[in-house]
């Protein structure tokens, strides 16, 4: 870890303890006794050093990253809060919070006004906080079970943040961002379980480069990545809710990994011209995409690991009796929705359950345009009794 000098102390000083010169380590200037706090594992630790003597008093809130490893949550503010402005630049605040906590839904202190933000949890608090303090990186994550309904969020303005991180391991909805805010500094932006519009969000990060989103929640069921033009990387994981659409414009976008659920037809934009690597999954729940007997169960578009070797698009479909079918076109065109990048491997899971399936491979699969087209080499992959393993290479 990094640390600062800090303000600068006499190495003359005298220790507390008898004036035999024993105390020589707290003789030495603060950029060495912040070098040996840094390599502590928590700032909890290096503030507990106080107790050596008043050499060391305040002397942790001088460290570059400030790393908070088991400290409960109601002592996370004041810690903060004895850091001292003006201070050398702050790269990174860490927060872990341990997972046995006193319940958030018991009683706050009158005195503790914070422990009534968000749901109870002092989220909000804490990260104006950690605001004031101008960190580049910002890593704050809580165990389940500190908030047993969806917290609220705001994030604050952090003008130097190149990194933030928020994992609360519950749903959390991030507020809109004021009018005027801006990370003007953020590159890498990492949400887990959270309820947002990223519209509003992603055109106050003009120098954004990568969006991680975990367990996202995306109103009306619209999966909108926007306004970003410089992202590179976007993941996307998304099996909570039910996805009707997704919408993707990132004209500089080279990795691409999205995971979500529908019941529904899903209506799909994807404008990454440079895209470089892919992986495309959606799974349907139910049998609401049909043809005859057949209900299209999984789709994926899959970049191969080494450089170099093909994309493979795999398509899970089984037999099912439900009543409900659809004329073929309407099953072609799902199929051709999720077709956005090129690929060469065709990778074909049936369950047929003794019923034929020549037909529906041949003419209703690869009689697609773009199937047969593109399809260097075709694998199908019978799922019944036994698994059948049938791989053919198709000549140029």
């Amino acid at each position: 870890m990094e640390a600062s000098s800090g303000p600068s102390r006499s190495s003359s000083q005298e220790p507390d303890g008898p004036c035999d010169g024993a105390d020589r380590l707290s003789a030495l200037p603060d950029d060495l006794l912040l070098d040996v706090l840094a390599r502590l594992p928590c700032a909890a630790a290096a503030a507990r050093t106080e107790v050596l003597s008043r050499r060391w008093l305040g002397l942790w809130a001088g460290l570059r990253q400030i790393v908070f490893r088991g400290v409960a949550l109601p002592s996370l503010e004041a810690a903060l809060g004895r850091v001292d402005l003006p201070l050398p630049a702050v790269s990174l605040i860490k927060i872990r919070v341990p997972i046995k906590q006193q319940r958030p839904h018991q009683p706050a202190p009158k005195d503790k006004e914070h422990w009534r933000d968000s749901a109870g949890v002092p989220i909000n608090s804490l990260l104006r906080a950690a605001a004031r303090l101008e960190p580049e990186k910002l890593d704050f994550r809580i165990p389940s079970g500190i908030s047993e309904r969806a917290l609220a969020v705001d994030l604050p303005c952090l003008p130097r943040a190149t990194f933030i991180a928020l994992n609360f391991s519950s749903l959390f909805s991030l507020a809109a961002v004021p009018a005027g805010a801006e990370f003007p500094a953020l590159e890498t932006l990492s949400l887990a379980e959270c309820i947002t519009d990223l519209g509003g969000l992603l055109s106050c990060c003009p120098r954004l480069r990568t969006l991680r989103l975990s367990r996202a929640v995306f109103p009306d069921c619209v999966i909108r990545v926007v306004n970003s033009p410089l992202l590179q990387e976007l993941v996307v994981e998304c099996e909570a809710r039910l996805t009707q659409r997704v919408v993707i414009v990132a004209p500089e976008l080279k990795q691409l990994t999205i995971s979500f659920t529908s019941v529904v037809a899903v209506n799909i934009t994807v404008l990454a011209p440079v895209v470089e690597k892919i992986s495309w999954q959606c799974c349907y729940l139910g049998p609401y995409i049909v043809f005859g007997l057949w209900s299209l169960s999984k789709l994926r578009l899959q970049s191969a690991e080494r450089q170099g070797e093909p994309t493979t698009l795999y398509i899970y479909a089984c037999v099912d009796p439900s009543p409900f079918r659809a004329q073929v076109h309407n099953f072609r065109r799902e199929i051709q929705r999720h077709m956005v990048a090129a690929f060469s491997v065709f990778e074909l899971h049936l369950t047929a359950k003794g019923h034929a399936f020549g037909a529906f491979v041949v003419h209703h699969l690869l009689g697609m345009d773009r199937i047969s087209t593109a399809t260097r080499r075709l694998k199908v992959v019978l799922h019944r009794s036994e698994v059948i393993l049938c791989s053919y290479y198709i000549p140029q």
